[in-house]
């Protein structure tokens, strides 16, 4: 019986971010919104997958002040989990970086969204659904045409179709409580042991010059 709890626990935390691949996507305004700070930082957002992977690769990149999971892209004013797990607000599950523009640009923190993840999939392994695509969010020209850009030059690169979507910021919900930091507050947690820590990891791998000291 034990074991049989054991593989339960185990196979939930692995499935925890899985949604359905036929839900639908929300249509959004096509003018982005600026945010702005009055601490000399700025706000990015990207989604590529379950936001506890996401969270923790952002945080590591050197110039990165603080990362936020939560949810933009769709239509449902104050979405929950379970609401955008259903796939049907069109929200991603997103993270807002705030990083530090004298150490990292936006166009590095491109090149880390791209180096950590497949942009052909709906979805990064093992979440695939509307909630888990791939997206970059813009908040000015600037920012589109680095996007666009980017894409281009990733997409000369493969054989498969890339499927990140380009798309203008309109607004950013914060994730649940618990959801935030997840990855440094759950390290044993079977999704985290057998997902995020492993691409977590590929990603440092490939990009050292990139991760904070002592990460």
């Amino acid at each position: 019986m034990k074991s049989l709890i054991v593989l339960t626990l185990f196979v939930l935390g692995i499935n925890a971010c899985i949604n359905n691949p036929k839900s639908p996507i929300a249509k959004i305004n096509n003018e982005p919104i600026q945010t702005s700070r009055t601490d000399g930082l700025k706000n990015a957002y990207f989604a590529s997958g379950c936001f506890w992977c996401v969270e923790a690769i952002f945080e590591s990149v050197k110039g990165v002040k603080e990362v936020v999971s939560g949810y933009s892209g769709g239509i449902t004013d104050n979405p929950t989990y379970k609401q955008v797990g259903s796939g049907n607000t069109g929200h991603a599950e997103t993270v807002e970086v705030q990083y530090d523009p004298a150490i990292i640009d936006f166009e590095t923190l491109v090149k880390v969204y791209y180096g950590s993840q497949n942009p052909t999939t709906y979805g990064q392994a093992p979440d695939f659904g509307s909630a888990y695509r791939s997206i970059i969010f813009f908040q000015n020209d600037a920012e589109m045409q680095i996007a666009v850009d980017y894409r281009k030059k990733i997409q000369e690169s493969l054989s498969d179709k890339v499927r990140t979507e380009i798309l203008p910021f309109e607004k950013f919900y914060e994730a649940e409580a618990y959801h935030q930091n997840y990855e440094k507050l759950n390290p044993n947690y079977p999704y985290i042991v057998r997902v995020s820590k492993p691409r977590l990891n590929r990603f440092k791998a490939k990009f050292p010059e990139l991760v904070k000291n002592g990460e």
